[in-house]
């Protein structure tokens, strides 16, 4: 049976995950920034948190950590890099791990830039991927520990999962993101209509994520750094892509 998927949307522009397996009903949350609203969610479904899966350390993904683990007694994934950075962790792991939720198996993929220890999760079978804040729609992460090259090359293994993967990341950013892709990649028809169809998604109070991996592909900067087009567009024709991605993720920063 295909794993069940709830969003949760927290805070400003946060969200978080809840899956659960349909054979075992296990059910495991991705990045709980906050207690209450994943409590909330799992009364209202009456399902049962068994394991909570982290990405990285900071706050806004972990907050709610130690009042989920105190209300259900659950097991805590996190990377074996953040150990020390997160509390009450049960289970670490590292690339190339293998996770099970029940009858549903994770990958377990480490994607350091945004933080050194980042991972990512990589449910084959659903094509399901949730990054945190490696990959975002139309974005990435801010490189607050790693440098240009590790980002670029944790962003290359997530765009080798295929244009089939769903991208699950951790904010809705995507309009904004939108924005700055149009201004690197002005002649990208793709971004255009992808631009066009976020921003009526947004006018509705619709997510844009889960986005699929192709649009991303097509769409995303960040993810194109070693496109021909793209770097024509920003003036590194020939350049070595990790040194595009850091043009690129430079412009967005001051944007």
């Amino acid at each position: 049976m295909p794993l069940e998927i709830h969003q949760i949307p927290i805070m400003r522009d946060n969200y978080v995950y809840l899956l659960r397996d349909g054979e075992t009903g296990q059910v495991a949350v991705v990045d709980p920034g906050e207690a209450g609203p994943v409590g909330e969610a799992l009364d209202r479904l009456g399902w049962t948190l068994t394991h909570i899966l982290i990405t990285h350390h900071h706050h806004d993904h972990t907050g709610g950590v130690g009042a989920l683990k105190a209300r259900t007694g659950c097991s805590v994934v996190a990377a074996k890099a953040d150990l020390g950075r997160i509390d009450a962790v049960d289970v670490a792991v590292a690339d190339g791990d293998r996770l099970a939720i029940g009858d549903s198996v994770a990958d377990v993929l480490a994607v350091p830039g945004h933080t050194l220890g980042h991972v990512a999760y990589w449910f084959a079978e659903d094509k399901a991927l949730f990054c945190g804040d490696t990959l975002f729609s139309l974005g990435c992460g801010r490189l607050f520990e790693g440098d240009a090259r590790q980002m670029w090359r944790s962003l290359c293994a997530l765009r080798a999962l295929g244009d089939d993967a769903r991208v699950f990341c951790a904010h809705e950013y995507t309009n904004a993101n939108a924005d700055f892709a149009l201004s690197v990649d002005p002649a990208n028809a793709a971004l255009k209509a992808r631009a066009a169809d976020v921003l009526a998604l947004r006018e509705k109070g619709m997510p844009t994520v889960p986005a699929p991996m192709g649009a991303e592909r097509r769409c995303n900067p960040f993810l194109r750094a070693d496109a021909a087009d793209l770097q024509r567009a920003v003036g590194m024709v020939g350049c070595d892509p990790a040194d595009v991605f850091a043009e690129i993720r430079r412009r967005k920063d001051s944007f």
